[in-house]
């Protein structure tokens, strides 16, 4: 008997954005086992069957109403334009709470940009690490003051609570999951049918508005490339920073800037990633994984993608493993570098 799909609920509320609403259903609707059965199904549903009304000049129809949330495994809440007293006070009106009544306990829950606000009045997000728009995240953190806003990254993992920043962080977002749920396999075969990166550097300060750069401000884009050809080698930030004939303050400065992140956590990030992809797809021991991926030894190893991924790497390897069916990715590995932090 086949396992049944993880079901996906998407609550659309009045004021939504269709492009945020169809994020969750090309991103989960796209990740597949490696014999093509689909790992997620993904339904809509409103306060009420029947037409809601968008942003833009048209409305979208639903089916379901909001009975349908007591059967999601997850539940994601797309931003709205129309949250009234939600985005003003903080309150959920009678009938969004009577809607979400119906999410049993333990169901993930998931918001994108300002459907965040939806799940802090609701109390979801109480002493939890979120995140929304930049534009909104000084509103959300004054009237949601028990939440721990952070404005600076993508999207937020709080176990089964996340959120993403604004609108296409929710493809980041829902990647995230996908990966968490089965593997970076399988998301970056759902980002490649979206033609979308599986893993976007950086955080959302890339994305604020800033003085126009001077021309000659050069880009730290050569140096990552000579990096992700170099993962397993020791890297040093003076390295780095001679790719772009720049001083070490000056490339730091410029790499934080561009990436969000220093130099050294990004390289961390994408040696992860590539330790990710070695552990799933190949038999190679872990002594040798930790040298591709410039880690060194194994306790390394374990320790940074403990750090980040939660589990050991032989945990990692055991729930990930490919069994088959599934063709080697052709992206390169998404970043501790040795000194150069």
């Amino acid at each position: 008997m086949e396992p049944k799909p993880h079901r996906v609920v998407v609550l659309a509320l009045a004021g939504l954005l269709p492009f945020e609403l169809g994020i969750p259903h090309r991103i989960f609707g796209g990740a597949k086992d490696p014999a093509g059965r689909h790992l997620y199904e993904i339904l809509t549903c409103g306060l009420a069957p029947g037409p809601v009304p968008t942003d833009a000049d048209f409305a979208v129809h639903v089916e379901h109403g909001p009975e349908l949330l007591g059967t999601a495994d997850t539940v994601v809440v797309p931003a709205s334009h129309e949250l009234g007293v939600v985005h003003e006070h903080g309150r959920l009106t009678d009938e969004l709470a009577a809607a979400l009544a119906h999410i049993r306990p333990g169901t993930r829950l998931v918001s994108i940009c300002t459907g965040g606000y939806v799940l802090a009045a609701a109390g979801y997000l109480d002493g939890r690490r979120a995140t929304t728009h930049w534009a909104y995240a000084e509103h959300f953190q004054g009237l949601f003051p028990a939440v721990r806003v952070d404005p600076d990254v993508l999207y937020t993992d709080d176990g089964n609570v996340l959120t993403s920043a604004g609108v296409a962080a929710g493809i980041d977002l829902c990647l995230h999951i996908v990966r968490r749920d089965h593997g970076a396999a399988v998301a970056n075969d759902a980002a490649r049918r979206t033609v979308v990166p599986p893993h976007r550097e950086g955080g959302q300060a890339q994305f604020v508005n800033r003085p126009v750069p001077e021309p000659q401000q050069a880009s730290t884009t050569a140096a990552r490339a000579w990096v992700l050809e170099r993962l397993h080698e020791p890297l040093l930030l003076s390295d780095l920073a001679r790719q772009e004939a720049m001083s070490v303050r000056t490339f730091t400065r410029r790499f934080r800037e561009e990436c969000g992140l220093s130099p050294g956590e990004w390289i961390t990030r994408q040696r992860v990633e590539r330790a990710r992809q070695l552990l799933e797809r190949s038999e190679l021991p872990m002594e040798a994984v930790a040298r591709e991926t410039g880690f060194g030894t194994a306790q390394s190893l374990r320790k940074h993608v403990q750090a980040a991924l939660g589990v050991s790497p032989t945990a990692y390897r055991r729930t990930f493993r490919a069994t088959g069916g599934s063709p080697p990715s052709p992206d390169g590995p998404s970043v501790d570098a040795g000194s150069a932090h």
